[in-house]
């Protein structure tokens, strides 16, 4: 198993590092006949690129996408389909004395002991670059979603200590800081650009809704949906934690509380709450999929930081380079890619039972 590779029946490989030729993504399991061309994966591309803002990363990437298989004539084939991404904006002067120091909070130290070597670049392939390849396909996935009235939509809900209060999905691409509270969006930022000036990095917390998904998704056991989604989500680089419905509130509530009573709406089977953010014993119950995730801060900061060689020996780092000083406002529209993955494959797995 060589872990780049994800899905059961809509399998995604990904390929590239941070400051090779590209990054891209191969997809087997793409239905026939779907209208594809590059825009419809561009604008998620777009919403992920560095240089948006003092609030990301300054590498300059157009990122844009090429299909190199898998469409013919605006449609897919249903054959394996690749996307490619081309890397431009490379500064490998930048990394080079970092070549054999072990960067803190980094997978630089874990890839050396694994492999036996690394690519130091920008941290190769467990740069947050790779993410690329997962949002091309995750473009796909979404197009397939929206068809079956499936909507997903992340936001952030936390930077730091700084909590959004309201949630008003019109304003989340109207925000540097893709935050659903416009007035906590502002206090976002502004404790973003105060660990930037500090030569420091701020975590956060992401929140996803999904609607429209059915009931019935997810299989028993091993193969729960959240289970699912926390695995897909949690290969995500720089997240640290997630929870579904209330989460670890749930820990502080009775069973009275907590648990979601049905009731008859009409002809059709409710929750009248969704403590459980719409899925039970790893099955989706048809209401909305709520879920969070916890955003560490970015590891690279420009500070001197304390660590050791590869040949053992204590030093002191100073990392260059351009980082995000916050990865909430990037990694949404990544969360949004790996929880449509996950659901597609889940569709795909759902209907091979009852077809």
């Amino acid at each position: 198993m060589s872990g780049n590779t994800f899905g059961q029946v809509f399998k995604v490989t990904t390929y590239g590092e941070s400051h090779g030729p590209a990054v891209g993504v191969i997809i087997d399991g793409v239905p026939p006949n779907l209208s594809l061309s590059e825009p419809d994966i561009q604008f998620d591309l777009d919403r992920r690129r560095p240089g948006q803002s003092k609030a990301t990363s300054q590498r300059q990437e157009s990122d844009e996408v090429e299909i190199l298989s898998g469409v013919f004539e605006g449609k897919t084939t249903g054959t394996a389909l690749a996307m490619i991404i081309r890397n431009k904006d490379q500064r490998l002067s930048d990394y080079s004395s970092i070549k054999d120091v072990f960067r803190p909070g980094h997978a630089d130290y874990t890839y050396f002991m694994k492999y036996g070597n690394r690519d130091y670049r920008g941290g190769g392939r467990a740069s947050g670059r790779e993410t690329l390849s997962r949002v091309a396909a995750g473009a796909i996935a979404k197009k397939i979603l929206r068809e079956k009235g499936i909507n997903i939509v992340a936001y952030t809900i936390a930077v730091g200590d700084v909590r959004a209060k309201t949630k008003d999905f019109t304003v989340i691409e109207r925000n540097l800081v893709r935050a659903a509270d416009m007035e906590a969006a502002k206090r976002m930022l502004e404790k973003i650009e105060e660990a930037r000036k500090n030569c420091d990095s701020v975590g956060g917390v992401i929140e996803a809704l999904v609607h429209g998904c059915p009931s019935g998704l997810g299989d028993p056991v091993f193969d729960k949906l959240n289970a699912r989604l926390s695995y897909a989500l949690m290969s995500i680089g720089g997240l640290r934690g997630i929870e579904f419905g209330t989460g670890f509130k749930a820990a502080e509530m009775l069973g009275s509380q907590h648990n979601d009573r049905f009731f008859m709406d009409g002809d059709k089977i409710r929750p009248r709450t969704n403590h459980a953010g719409g899925i039970l014993g790893g099955i989706s119950t048809g209401e909305d999929i709520i879920l969070r995730v916890a955003v560490k801060p970015t590891s690279s900061i420009a500070q001197s930081q304390q660590t050791v060689t590869s040949e053992k020996k204590s030093t002191t780092i100073d990392i260059k380079g351009r980082h995000d000083p916050c990865l909430c406002p990037r990694i949404v529209p990544v969360v949004e890619a790996m929880i449509a993955l996950t659901l597609v494959d889940a569709l795909m797995l759902q209907k091979t039972i009852t077809d």
